[in-house]
């Protein structure tokens, strides 16, 4: 089953005392198959050249992967207790990222209520100190 949704995607990053949100809203489209949910949407940043990067957020009752392609290229894999690895490929750059994810909760989109996933987890960017990251998707029909 497919269907459009609006995503908002709400990001904090906790450096030391330090809080950075940020918060993007697009429209997207909800494909819930047998073995989990899949988000595809498309984001502009805010850039002069105003790039754009395709993200597609797959939901699994034991993990969550996120790819990301276009201005920016990542792939980053949540499962609760473990530690994953990846490159993030940026247009200043490539960082090494290790991501360790402590908690995910998500809650299907229904007729009756917004659908919303949570993640909670730690990032150290090319072997600097890990940074505390929470990552909230909601969707609305």
């Amino acid at each position: 089953m497919q269907q459009e949704v609006q995503v908002k995607l709400k990001t904090s990053i906790v450096d030391n005392d330090i809080r950075e949100n940020n918060e993007v809203k697009e429209l997207g489209e909800l494909y819930i198959k047998e073995h989990g949910d899949m988000i595809v949407y498309e984001e502009k940043l805010d850039n002069e050249e105003q790039a754009k990067v395709k993200n597609i957020v797959t939901i699994q009752p034991d993990k969550v992967l996120i790819r990301r392609s276009g201005a920016v290229k990542m792939k980053q894999l949540f499962q609760v207790g473990k530690r994953s690895e990846s490159v993030f490929h940026h247009p200043h750059g490539r960082m090494h990222m290790e991501t360790f994810t402590k908690s995910i909760a998500y809650h299907p989109l229904d007729e009756q209520k917004q659908g919303k996933l949570t993640i909670n987890y730690t990032v150290k960017l090319n072997g600097q100190e890990a940074r505390e990251h929470f990552l909230e998707i909601i969707l609305k029909k």
